[in-house]
């Protein structure tokens, strides 16, 4: 996991008798220039207007501090300061794990957490393993990677080439800013679920064993006398 620091969030400033060089380049409160002088007499006059003198620049040569009120430009740092986190780019990176003779259905459950994942905005390192003699093996590992590359397609770029370290080969798949296309394994699973179970044999043979033992079973005392009186009063009356 790691993030893209896009910039550096401001260091704290010093103030009034935290600034201890002997000189410095002084800016007025209405941000008139008003040259070098000692330090003590840039706070003397700070102070003579109600005001802190802060250090605006460490670095330069003398460092600059201007008049000001600290109070309020301390509070426009940490609302600056607040702006730039909200602007750094943050991003996950997860690892999917994979073995060179991965079965089909292991694989799709594999590609589907891949896609869960890049969806989610995080960059996914796939790990093709090699234990024991599998790592003479090696091509088997990088058309595995080359799989997941055409199939993550829609969703992701990749950002780094497969390469072999050690006993396992990885590549980096980084989330696209806009999807090309719909993720390939998850939409095959919620298409198998949309469709209705199909009858088992062993169903239809449940079935035909029901409806023949309903045909075979004769009926009860009651229900034959019930058939009879029914075809007797079905009969022709003699005349």
């Amino acid at each position: 996991m790691f993030s893209d620091r896009s910039s550096a969030i401001a260091r704290p400033l010093r103030v009034n008798e935290q600034i201890r060089i002997r000189s410095v380049r002084v800016i007025d409160d209405a941000g008139e220039q008003l040259g070098i002088m000692p330090t003590e007499e840039a706070l003397a006059r700070a102070r003579t207007a109600g005001l802190d003198l802060i250090e605006i620049s460490p670095t330069a040569q003398p460092p600059v501090c201007k008049i000001g009120d600290f109070g309020r430009l301390k509070y426009e740092q940490a609302k600056k300061d607040k702006d730039a986190r909200k602007k750094q780019r943050h991003v996950d990176l997860r690892e999917v794990k994979l073995r060179p003779k991965i079965e089909q259905h292991d694989y799709e459950t594999k590609a589907r957490m891949a896609e869960r994942l890049l969806l989610d905005g995080s960059k996914i390192k796939v790990t093709i393993m090699f234990r024991g003699r599998e790592i003479t093996y090696q091509g088997f590992g990088k058309r595995l990677l080359d799989r997941m590359v055409e199939d993550m397609m829609p969703l992701a770029l990749l950002e780094r080439e497969p390469k072999l370290e050690g006993r396992n080969m990885f590549m980096i798949l980084a989330p696209r800013a806009t999807p090309t296309g719909p993720p390939k394994y998850s939409s095959m699973k919620e298409h198998e679920r949309a469709q209705p179970p199909a009858p088992t044999a062993d169903a239809e043979q449940t079935k035909e064993s029901t409806d023949h033992a309903k045909d075979s079973n004769p009926p009860r005392n009651g229900e034959a006398s019930k058939d009879n009186r029914d075809r007797e009063s079905d009969a022709p009356t003699p005349v």
